[in-house]
Parts: C-alpha cells; sequence; structure tokens
C-alpha cells in the first residue's frame, strides 16, 4: 500500500517540477524577445549619430529586426494563435504558416528519389553556412546551382527530409520545388486515407524581401496549382506506370498568404502520386483509386490527423541521439567570446603592471601616496577577472554539453545585467552608444536569445525525462 501511495506522489509531483521548468523556459524566451526589441532601438539611435558610420548602423539595426526581434515576436504570437494540429499548411521556422501541403506519395524514399531523378529533378544541398554563401554569389553572378538549398518548413514538428528543384534559365533566383515529409507511422490523413508522405511545391520567381520578417528569401508564384500540375506531370512523362489519384477538395480552395508574405490560392485537390510500383505492391488498399463519394473508414487502432506538439511549452522527451543545434553552438561561442574579451583585459593589466602601481602624484591629486591600497584593489580586480573568465570557461564547456542548469545560470546572468542596464537607461537617462556599454550589452541579448530559442531548451533538456526516471523509487 506504502508503495502505491509513495509511486502516485512521484506521478503527481511530476507534472509540477515541469510546468516549473517550462515556466522558466517561458519567461527567459519572452524576456529575450522584449530585450531585443530595445536593442533594435538602441542600434536605430546609433544610426543618427555616427554620420556616415550610420549607414553601418543602419544595416545592422535591419539585422537585428528582421533576423531577431521579428522572428522572436512571430514565435510568441503563433505559440498562442495558430493551431499545433494537421491543417494543410506547413510552418516557417518562425511558427507562421507557410506553403501549402499540395501533394501526397506513396512509397519509400528511395523510391521517390529514383522518381524525382527520372523526372529531371535535382535534390537539394542542406542548408549550411557553405551552401548559403553559395547561393547568395550564385544569384547575384546568375550562375547555375543546381543543388541550391531550399529554406527550412515544417510539418509535424520537424523540417522537410529533403527537397528537389529544378532551375530555370540557369539561375537559382527561379526555380520549381517541392519539399518532401514522411508521415508518422500509422498517422491518416483527415478523412481516413493513409499515405507514406506529404509535400509542398512551389515556384519561385525571384529574391526579396520577406513582407513578415523583412528576411532576404524567394518569393513564389501566387498560383501553386500550376506547380503541383507540373510536378504530377513530368513524373508521369518519366514513368508512365506511376498511378495517380485525387482527393478532390481536401482543403477549401482559398487565397491567403505564405510565411513570406506572398499571395497564394489553390482549389484545394490534392494528388496522391503512388510512386511504389503498382503491380509489385502488396497493399491492395493503396492502389485502389479513390472514390470521393465513399465514406472513408479509419483503420483500427491508428490515430487521428493530427501533428505532435512541437512547441515551446510542450514537455520534452528524451531523446540521447538528438543533434546539437545551432542556437546551443551560437550561445557557447558568445559564452566563450566574453572569456576571451576578459583575457585581453588581464593582458592589459598585465603589460601595463608597473604604471597601473605606481603611486599618485599627491602633489598634483592631493591624495595620499597609497601604494597598498592602488595594489591591492588591482590585485583584487584581477583576481575576480580571473575567476570570471573560469566560470564562464566552465559554463560555455557545459552548455555546448547540454547540461540545462549551465544554460538557465547563464541566462539568470544575463537578465540580471540587461535589466541593470535598462534600469540605468530608463530612471537615470545613462547613456548606452558604441563608445560606452552598447556592446556589452548587445552581447548579453544576443546571448539570451540564442540559449532561450526552442531548439536550445530541447536539447538541454533531452535528458531529464529519462533522469528521473531512472531514479529509484521511494518505497
Amino acid at each position: 500500500m506504502s508503495k502505491t501511495t509513495s509511486t502516485e506522489k512521484q506521478t503527481a509531483q511530476r507534472p509540477r517540477r515541469w510546468s516549473r521548468g517550462i515556466a522558466v523556459d517561458w519567461f527567459f524566451f519572452v524576456f529575450a524577445g522584449a530585450a531585443a526589441i530595445w536593442l533594435a532601438y538602441l542600434s536605430l539611435t546609433e544610426t543618427f549619430a555616427l554620420g556616415w558610420w550610420g549607414i553601418l548602423a543602419g544595416i545592422v539595426f535591419w539585422a537585428l529586426l528582421a533576423y531577431l526581434v521579428l522572428p522572436r515576436l512571430h514565435r510568441i504570437l503563433t505559440t498562442i494563435y495558430v493551431p499545433d494540429y494537421f491543417i494543410g499548411r506547413t510552418r516557417t521556422s518562425d511558427g507562421l504558416l507557410g506553403d501549402p501541403v499540395n501533394l501526397a506519395f506513396m512509397g519509400t524514399e528511395e523510391q521517390i528519389h529514383r522518381a524525382m531523378r527520372a523526372a529531371g529533378w535535382t535534390k537539394a544541398d542542406p542548408v549550411t553556412l557553405r551552401s548559403s554563401w553559395r547561393i547568395v554569389v550564385s544569384t547575384l553572378t546568375r550562375r547555375s546551382y543546381d543543388e541550391a538549398p531550399v529554406s527550412p518548413l515544417f510539418l509535424f514538428g520537424r523540417q522537410q527530409d529533403f527537397a528537389y528543384q529544378q532551375e530555370v534559365d540557369g539561375s537559382p533566383g527561379k526555380r520549381h520545388h517541392v519539399r518532401f515529409w514522411r508521415c508518422p507511422d500509422d498517422w491518416l490523413l483527415p478523412g481516413g486515407r493513409r499515405v507514406d508522405w506529404l509535400a509542398a511545391g512551389t515556384f519561385d520567381t525571384a529574391v526579396g524581401l520577406s513582407l513578415f520578417t523583412l528576411q532576404i528569401t524567394h518569393r513564389i508564384d501566387d498560383d501553386i496549382d500550376v506547380e503541383r500540375d507540373h510536378i504530377v506531370r513530368t513524373l508521369l512523362e518519366a514513368d508512365p506506370s506511376i498511378r495517380v489519384d485525387v482527393i478532390e477538395d481536401f482543403s477549401t480552395g482559398y487565397h491567403a498568404r505564405n510565411g513570406g508574405g506572398d499571395t497564394i490560392h489553390t482549389d484545394g485537390d490534392l494528388p496522391i502520386v503512388d510512386v511504389s510500383g503498382g503491380a509489385s505492391h502488396a497493399s491492395h488498399e493503396r492502389h485502389r483509386h479513390y472514390d470521393p463519394t465513399a465514406t472513408p473508414v479509419a483503420e483500427p487502432g491508428k490515430r487521428p490527423a493530427f501533428e505532435p506538439a512541437e512547441r515551446l511549452l510542450q514537455r520534452p522527451t528524451f531523446d540521447p541521439e538528438m543533434p546539437r543545434p545551432k542556437s546551443i553552438v551560437a550561445g557557447a561561442c558568445l559564452v566563450f567570446f566574453r572569456v576571451i574579451a576578459g583575457l585581453v583585459i588581464l593582458g592589459e593589466i598585465a603589460l601595463n603592471w608597473s604604471e597601473l602601481t605606481e603611486p599618485p602624484d599627491a602633489q598634483v591629486t592631493g591624495l595620499p601616496a597609497g601604494v597598498d591600497a592602488v595594489l591591492g584593489s588591482l590585485v583584487f580586480f584581477t583576481v575576480v577577472m580571473v575567476i570570471v573568465a573560469l566560470l564562464d570557461a566552465v559554463l560555455g564547456a557545459l552548455i555546448l554539453h547540454g547540461v540545462n542548469w549551465a544554460r538557465v545560470t547563464v541566462m539568470v546572468i544575463s537578465t540580471i545585467s540587461i535589466t541593470s542596464a535598462f534600469i540605468g537607461w530608463w530612471a537615470d537617462a545613462q547613456e548606452i552608444t558604441i563608445s560606452t556599454t552598447f556592446l556589452p550589452l548587445g552581447l548579453d541579448i544576443l546571448l539570451l536569445l540564442a540559449l532561450s530559442s526552442r531548439s536550445a531548451a530541447a536539447y538541454s533538456r533531452r535528458n531529464e525525462g529519462t533522469s528521473r526516471s531512472r531514479r529509484p523509487r521511494a518505497r
């Protein structure tokens, strides 16, 4: 009886422990967004005080606004009002509704690769610093880049598994492209139909600025049905044995905008492309032609058409194989940058030690020649700097390895520093300029933005579920 009672108490306590961790992450997530707004405002005011250098400050302001402030604001707001279940739309990394899902596929990944290559499509490179730089250069110089990467869109809480594209006129600025997502096991479309893959195909018309985030992005053609039909047509021309069923009016025909602010419209039909090889496929259910008048019957034990919740507020699950996200790497690098800055200061102190420890001229300053006091203060400051640098180095290494308490500790320190600077700026009219405290403040805010991101929180908390489950139960 006591065992049951103890276990029930532990189970009952877990939600409260999780809710505290979630509340902490949510606080830092929102606080970092507000701090980023303040940083953008400060950078804007600096543009009017730097003369010609204000042009560079203006570029910095745009970069802060487009890549830090607006994305974080969208992430906060869309967490509240965008549905977290399947509605036939992808999501951008900022949480905005992205391109519509307008294709479905049956078959294995290798069969899709084979069919797409035979139809004249080229697999897109993953997004890396190298591929991103290459597509910028290719776009500016109008040089061909057949494998140019496509921006990540999210479905089922994860970005596309792979993407294919076709260049137009040898320039990556114009291209056909389609993203693919593997459907979760036993997942059903609304209405009960099962497919292996979902896809979103659109046509890039030019490079421009996103209406919602001001980021540099590709603009797409508004008639996405033309691109959908182009993809299906190229596949059928390459392999007439491919079967295509169509779920008419799968989604309501609509006019809307995607995550970049581009207008889109569609008739709502969903072609289901079977590349698995009709006669050799074992499942008759996958070959039958879809009858829009028939009442779909879901198979027993199948899940409804809902995505797994992949929000900031989701309880993390144990995932020892989770790759280290860029936000964690960026946060650790910013911490190490503080270590380097501290070492530079210590180096300057060491090089100028004799000058710094010289007694003041009593006749000039009117102060007693307190050599011991000056030396003692300098030694104390140096010791503190060494301790801070060592602590930062340790915390940076722990953050890189996904230790959550180290991440939270650094965020707390940054939050205190940002709050103190804001109070001094707001209440005491302390100036924050490039020549004073703007750069250290910016470093703290960037650090907080990186470590408070959803990916950083998920990576740092990825082992918490299993660590608690392995604790011995009270007897």
